[in-house]
């Protein structure tokens, strides 16, 4: 029986030859191999199939299967001789990311930026440019979180950051939507952070105080949470230790420090004490440091200019302040825009300057070479703003708006110390330049931008007066136009300028000194994408926002000295004394002594409405007495009854008969003449 013929043996046991050199060789295999031993098993596999013979299971007495692929395999971890490198690969499917989890990551990179920089603006445009808006009550509870667990400093931040945010970029709505979120969780917060109840309590007592969670908001939130969640403590606490203690307002605004804005007085103050002090102290290093500690890096024109004029001023700090501005230049304190914006602003005032120092054109040339020759001053970036022959400034202007530009700001100065709007009235009638309003209406606005919150309102108050008794509808038009084409040069001296602007336009669209539909036609004479374009943009914003009316009519603390809420109330007590029996005569003094002309259309709907509602038409007499003698103008009587009008939907519900009455009303003023003559029907 020849060796090769095992196969025919009926089974005894053994192996040929060859059958022993193929299992040689796939050990060979097996061996050489040991991270990737897959491939080598397959193919001492299929060596071993092919010299035993079939599926190499052999038969009666023999191995069976030497590799047997087809069952399952089971890998003993405690073998000495185990390798992980043998354990069967298993595909790990990982899920796909929601929009949600990506906003979500976003906003936390956004919120941490925020709090290291205290950048307003910019976290407001990167939560703007995400493109999530419907997302945003999650910012607000990531953000809210986020302050929780970090210092005083970041929870004023935080509650700064909302309010700025509210309206423009964050609906009321999601505001609300926010903080309930807040509250659902607040159990979960109260694990991580001990004093989380009190802490989340002042936050939305904040947000109440800062006008951007109505006080509606804690009822509906009680009926929503359940009796035993943190939640309803949160609301309990704000109300208890917050909301109703005395002169909480103040006391909530100053829990964490109090604000992190910081005025444009405050600013150039201390700019001009740090560069006093570096003239004294010779200490360029420090200077640097509170240059940079003042946190307004699109402020530093302002250092450039204060630290020209002080070296104008005292020959002896000049070799001290160019030192300073060229290391502030060179280490990237004060970029290239920046300086030049400085020197531009100064050569604007030189003709002023000179009042004091006599060779200031002269100073001021010797700086501007020293900068340009030393390499820290672009002057490619002053070609478009200046003049440099013999300093002179180039001036277009005509002599006659010069003039009256000058009578203008003296006159707004005037009315800022006095208040008195009539005398005003005056001395613009005086100058007899009804064609130079719209530069008016930009020279108030501006001052009143650079004052306090005082003025603004008086600016608006003075808007609202002057309008149609003074300035025509297209006067207020061109005069935001012009304002709003120079909002970036404005923006170098008011901080908040952007906003500013913003609440100037929706108050006056408040005030009806503006129409809605006036804003798109002021936007579409501005360059798309502009600064003023973005105002335009903004001012819708605030008006479509809840709650508006209250909201912009208090943004700088009601009227001129009282609430606007006073003066109705007033206007009604009044009315309601005449209709009681008063005198005519005593009910005109009042409404004379209110002084507030711009107002009496109030007066004019308060008493139609009032004689609708009492269904005595005799208080329309006092309205009669009042357009006789001259006290209510024709144009405050004709926007009194349009406001009726507007508004006589809502009056139907009440008193069904309003239309009705509200015709008969418009046909006796009109015949008696009391309406302008484009008074539709």
């Amino acid at each position: 029986m020849s060796n090769n013929s095992s196969s025919n043996n009926g089974g005894e046991g053994f192996l040929t030859e060859e059958q022993r050199e193929t299992l040689r060789n796939a050990g060979a295999l097996l061996s050489s191999s040991p991270k990737s031993p897959t491939g080598s098993l397959l193919l001492a596999e299929n060596q071993i199939k092919v010299s035993v013979g079939g599926d190499g299971a052999g038969g009666k007495g023999t191995w069976g299967k030497l590799l047997d692929t087809d069952g399952e395999s089971h890998l003993d971890r405690n073998d000495p001789n185990y390798d992980s490198g043998e354990e069967p690969y298993h595909l790990v499917s990982a899920s796909a990311t929601t929009p949600v989890d990506d906003y979500k990551k976003a906003v936390a990179a956004i919120i941490e930026e925020y709090f290291s920089t205290g950048d307003v603006e910019q976290a407001a445009s990167d939560l703007r440019d995400l493109g999530s808006s419907e997302y945003h009550h999650y910012f607000v509870k990531r953000l809210v979180s986020m302050a929780m667990d970090h210092h005083d400093k970041e929870k004023e931040m935080a509650s700064v950051l909302l309010s700025a945010i509210y309206a423009d970029v964050i609906s009321s709505a999601q505001i609300s939507q926010g903080f309930f979120l807040l509250l659902e969780s607040a159990d979960d917060l109260a694990v991580d952070i001990l004093d989380a109840v009190d802490v989340l309590a002042l936050f939305i007592a904040r947000a109440v105080v800062d006008d951007i969670l109505p006080p509606a908001f804690l009822t509906k939130a009680k009926k929503s949470l359940p009796e035993s969640s943190k939640g309803l403590q949160v609301i309990q606490t704000a109300e208890k230790s917050y909301l109703s203690a005395p002169h909480h307002a103040e006391l909530v605004e100053r829990r964490w420090g109090g604000s992190t804005h910081i005025t444009v007085e405050e600013v150039k103050k201390k700019i001009v004490d740090l560069l006093r002090e570096y003239v004294q102290s010779g200490d360029t290093a420090e200077a640097c440091r509170c240059i940079r500690e003042l946190g307004v890096p699109f402020f530093h024109h302002e250092v450039v200019k204060r630290a020209l004029i002080l070296a104008m001023e005292t020959s002896i700090s000049e070799p001290l302040i160019l030192n300073l501005l060229k290391e502030a230049a060179e280490e990237g304190l004060i970029s290239s825009s920046q300086m030049a914006k400085g020197f531009c602003r100064l050569s604007e005032s030189l003709d002023d300057l000179s009042l004091d120092i006599p060779s200031a054109k002269s100073l001021y040339l010797s700086l501007l070479e020293n900068g340009m020759s030393e390499g820290w001053l672009d002057s490619t970036s002053l070609k478009s703003s200046l003049n440099l022959d013999g300093g002179d400034i180039a001036s277009n202007e005509d002599e006659k708006v010069r003039k009256y530009k000058e009578s203008a700001v003296t006159i707004i100065h005037e009315y800022f110390l006095s208040d008195d709007i009539p005398e005003l009235i005056r001395s613009l009638e005086d100058l007899h330049a009804p064609e130079f309003n719209p530069i008016f209406l930009k020279r108030l606005i501006t001052l009143a931008m650079d004052r306090k919150n005082r003025e603004k309102e008086m600016a608006s108050v003075l808007l609202s007066s002057l309008y149609t008794d003074l300035f025509s509808g297209e006067d207020i038009v061109n005069g935001f136009i012009l304002l709003l084409e120079s909002a970036e040069d404005t923006a170098l001296d008011v901080l908040d300028a952007s906003n500013e602007l913003a609440l100037f336009l929706a108050r006056a669209v408040i005030d009806d000194v503006l129409a809605p539909l006036n804003l798109d036609e002021i936007e579409a004479k501005l360059p798309p994408n502009s600064s003023g374009a973005e105002t335009v943009h903004m001012a819708k914003s605030l008006l479509s926002a809840r709650h508006a009316g209250e909201r912009i009519l208090r943004c700088w603390g009601g009227g001129s000295g009282w609430a606007v809420e006073d003066a109705k109330d007033k206007v009604a007590k009044l009315l309601e004394e005449y209709e009681s029996g008063g005198e005519l005569g005593e009910a005109c003094q009042c409404i004379r002594d209110l002084g507030m002309p711009f107002f009496h259309h109030e007066v004019v709907k308060r008493a139609l409405v009032m004689a609708m509602e009492k269904k005595n038409d005799g208080i329309l007499n006092l309205l009669q007495e009042c357009i006789g003698e001259g006290l209510i103008t024709t144009n405050q009587m004709t926007k009194g009854f349009a406001r009726v009008r507007d508004g006589l939907d809502d009056l139907a519900l009440d008193i069904p008969n309003a239309r009705e009455k509200y015709k008969s009303y418009t046909e006796r003023a009109r015949n008696d003449g009391w309406l302008l003559s484009s008074f539709p029907a």
